[in-house]
């Protein structure tokens, strides 16, 4: 694997753990898709690290456990703010 492709990876679960970001978040502030997201912590991160790994892994299946909720908020926001 190339230096750069797992200093990000490293980078991504740093964010994702800080944050408790998504992975769109995530992509959205390394400026990459979210399929690079995606690959990097999900088979990249356990080969460089398999502890960090795990702890991103729990918060991504919370993230994707809520965004039912998340959607609803935000397409309820979005109305109330036309309707104002």
């Amino acid at each position: 694997m190339k230096d750069y492709i797992e200093e990000r990876t490293l980078e991504i679960a740093k964010y994702i753990l800080d944050e408790k970001a998504t992975v769109r978040q995530a992509a959205g502030v390394f400026g990459v898709s979210k399929s690079t997201v995606h690959k990097d912590v999900t088979e990249r991160l356990p080969k460089i690290n398999p502890l960090i790994a795990s702890m991103v892994k729990e918060i991504l299946q919370t993230n994707k456990a809520e965004r039912h909720i998340r959607g609803g908020e935000a397409t309820k926001n979005k109305y109330i703010a036309t309707n104002e």
